[in-house]
């Protein structure tokens, strides 16, 4: 039997095994119609951990501080550790990167998009040896692709000149605006 097969057997007896119990506690108490929910009833284990991943990854930009503080310092180190050294060549009028990327909205967006898909993508528990292939055909290449873009968020900047502005849309969805309380 394989592996995977034995586990998804071993967690359907689980489950069955909570919910006899949560089915045999009222009827012991007799304190409740057998269909009626009791109000002690708990929530299976696990199901708050799945909402919890329903809610992450979350899109950094809207992330309050000191969350996104927090995650920004840990993108700059892998953009600044990893990307940088070992995707990125010397800029140029076709290739354009500007040494401060976290302040252009857009590039910090799609860099902490592709950085989770690179945490996921290449932990072989997870993802096998075609993670790293995946991350690189996927999400590597389309992101560096719209950064380094002529129209891109680096398209304003030079080397040794940074431009911000004229990325800058004129309306700002509501839930993208940040204020700092």
């Amino acid at each position: 039997m394989p592996v995977g097969m034995f586990e998804d057997i071993e967690d359907l007896k689980a489950q069955v095994a909570r919910l006899t119990a949560l089915i045999d506690k009222p009827a012991a108490s007799g304190d409740s119609d057998p269909g009626e929910a009791s109000a002690e009833t708990e929530e299976p284990a696990g199901e708050e951990d799945a909402e919890d991943e329903g809610q992450y990854p979350p899109l950094i930009l809207l992330l309050d501080s000191p969350a996104y503080d927090d995650e920004l310092r840990a993108l700059i180190e892998w953009v600044e550790g990893v990307l940088v050294p070992g995707y990125l060549a010397e800029p140029g009028a076709d290739a354009r990167w500007c040494h401060l990327w976290f302040e252009h909205t857009v590039a910090v967006a799609r860099l902490h998009a592709m950085w989770l898909a690179w945490q996921e993508l290449t932990d072989p528990a997870s993802c096998g040896y075609l993670g790293p292939s995946t991350w690189h055909r996927d999400h590597l290449d389309p992101a560096l692709r719209e950064l380094r873009a002529p129209s891109g968020p680096f398209a304003g900047c030079t080397k040794g000149e940074h431009q911000v502005a004229h990325r800058l849309p004129g309306i700002v969805p509501s839930a993208w605006t940040r204020e700092d309380a």
